[in-house]
C-alpha cells in the first residue's frame, strides 16, 4: 500500500491574489471564508455576525449587497472588522461600483452577467481605483441559458465553460486579480468540475458544495467534497455552505483543513467513541471540553480516552492526555508520559487549565527565540 501521509500534500501551483490583507493561492494559507444571513443594512446586527464569524476563525466573510443601501452600509461596516470583505454582487454593475467605492475588498460577480463591455471596464476601474480583486462565482443552479441550451443540463464541462468565458472578460481588459468557484450542490458535480478547472487554468480556486444542506449533512458532504479536492492538492480558499450560522461555516472549514494538516489552530481532541469499558463519561467530557476550550487559537493536541487500551498510545502523540482509570481516578500524560492522576469530579477544570498552561507556553516560544 502506498501510504501518503498529509504533509506530502503538494497543492497545485496557482498564481497570488490578495483579498484585502489575505493572501489567496501560491503557497499561502488556505482562508476560511464565510458569509453573513443578516440584513446588510441591519449595519449593527452584520456587525455582530462578522465578529463572530472572526472569533471562530474566519479569515474573509462575504456579504451581500442586493441594492443601494446595502452597498452603501459597507461603508459603516468594514471599519469596524478585522476581516476583509467580499461584495456578493448580482447583475446590478452599479452595486459591484459602489461596493469598491465603500470599503470591499473583493467583488463576487460574474462579468457577463452585468451587462455590456463598457459596464464590465466601469466595474473593473472602480475595482483597480480601490484595490479590489474579485471572484467568479459560477453556480450549477444560475448557468446561462446558451451553455444548459448547449450541455443539455448542469455538468462539469458547462461550469468551467461558463467559468472561463467570465475570466475571459477580466483577462481582456488586463485585469488579473480574481479567483474562480464553479459550485454545485451535488458532490460529484463540483468536484468534477473543479479537477477540469484546474488543469486549464492557473487562476486561485475558492472551493465550495453549495447548498450542502444543515449542519450535519452539509458538513459531511463538504467534507466529502472539498477533503477530496484538498487532498488531490485543488482549492486555495474554501466555504463551507451550511444552513447554520456562519460561525458554524468557519469551524467546520477549520476541522477540514487540520484533518488534512493543511492548517493548525486551535485544541485538536482526539477521543474515543466510549464503551461499556470507560472510566468516565466520554461524551459529555468532550462535549465540555469543546465548549470550554474554544477560545484557545494556539494548536495544542489533546487525547481523551476512556479506557487504558488505546489511551496511553493516543497520549504518545498528544500534548496533553486523559485515560480513564479504576477507582474514579484517572491518568493524566503530559508529552505521552504519565505524568499524575486526577479524580473524576475535578478533571474537566483541571483538564482545562492544564491546556490554557501549555497554549501560553507554546505562544510565548516565538517571542522568546526572537529574544535571544
Amino acid at each position: 500500500m502506498n501510504y501518503r501521509p498529509y504533509q506530502q500534500i503538494t497543492r497545485r501551483k496557482s498564481r497570488q491574489i490578495h483579498v484585502g490583507r489575505v493572501p489567496v493561492g501560491g503557497d499561502a494559507p488556505i482562508p476560511v471564508q464565510t458569509m453573513t444571513n443578516t440584513p446588510t443594512t441591519d449595519v449593527a446586527a452584520t456587525i455582530a455576525q462578522i465578529r463572530r464569524a472572526e472569533i471562530a476563525g474566519a479569515d474573509i466573510v462575504r456579504v451581500s449587497c442586493p441594492d443601494r443601501e446595502s452597498a452603501l452600509a459597507l461603508r459603516e461596516i468594514v471599519p469596524e472588522v478585522g476581516v476583509p470583505i467580499v461584495a456578493d454582487i448580482h447583475f446590478h454593475y452599479r452595486r459591484a461600483i459602489e461596493a469598491a467605492e465603500s470599503g470591499a475588498a473583493c467583488l463576487r460577480i460574474n462579468p457577463g452577467n452585468i451587462g455590456s463591455a463598457e459596464r464590465v471596464r466601469e466595474v473593473i476601474r472602480a475595482a483597480r481605483d480601490h484595490g479590489c480583486s474579485m471572484r467568479i462565482g459560477v453556480n450549477a443552479g444560475s448557468l446561462e441559458k446558451h451553455l444548459l441550451e448547449k450541455y443539455g443540463e448542469p455538468n462539469p464541462e458547462a461550469l468551467v465553460e461558463s467559468a472561463l468565458e467570465h475570466a475571459k472578460h477580466l483577462e481582456d481588459n488586463d485585469f488579473h486579480e480574481f479567483k474562480i468557484s464553479v459550485k454545485a450542490s451535488d458532490v460529484f458535480l463540483a468536484v468534477a468540475a473543479y479537477q477540469q478547472l484546474a488543469e486549464l487554468c492557473d487562476h486561485p480556486l475558492h472551493l465550495g458544495i453549495t447548498e450542502a444542506g444543515g449542519r450535519r449533512t452539509g458538513t459531511v458532504k463538504s467534507a466529502i467534497g472539498l477533503g477530496a479536492l484538498l487532498w488531490a492538492g485543488i482549492g486555495d480558499t474554501i466555504r463551507v455552505s451550511l444552513s447554520d450560522e456562519p460561525e458554524e461555516e468557519v469551524k467546520v472549514g477549520w476541522e477540514i483543513l487540520k484533518s488534512l494538516g493543511l492548517r493548525h489552530r486551535g485544541v485538536r481532541i482526539i477521543s474515543c467513541p466510549s464503551c461499556a469499558r470507560q472510566g468516565f463519561d466520554v461524551i459529555r467530557t468532550v462535549a465540555a471540553l469543546e465548549e470550554r476550550l474554544a477560545h484557545i487559537q494556539t494548536p495544542v493536541t489533546l487525547s481523551i480516552i476512556g479506557c487504558v487500551v488505546n489511551g496511553p498510545g493516543e497520549a504518545l502523540m498528544t500534548d496533553i492526555g486523559l485515560t480513564g482509570g479504576g477507582g474514579g481516578r484517572h491518568m493524566i500524560y503530559a508529552a505521552g508520559r504519565t505524568d499524575h492522576t486526577i479524580s473524576g469530579e475535578a478533571m474537566i477544570e483541571h483538564i482545562v487549565g492544564l491546556v490554557e498552561a501549555k497554549a501560553a507556553a507554546l505562544a510565548a516560544q516565538p517571542a522568546a527565540e526572537a529574544a535571544e
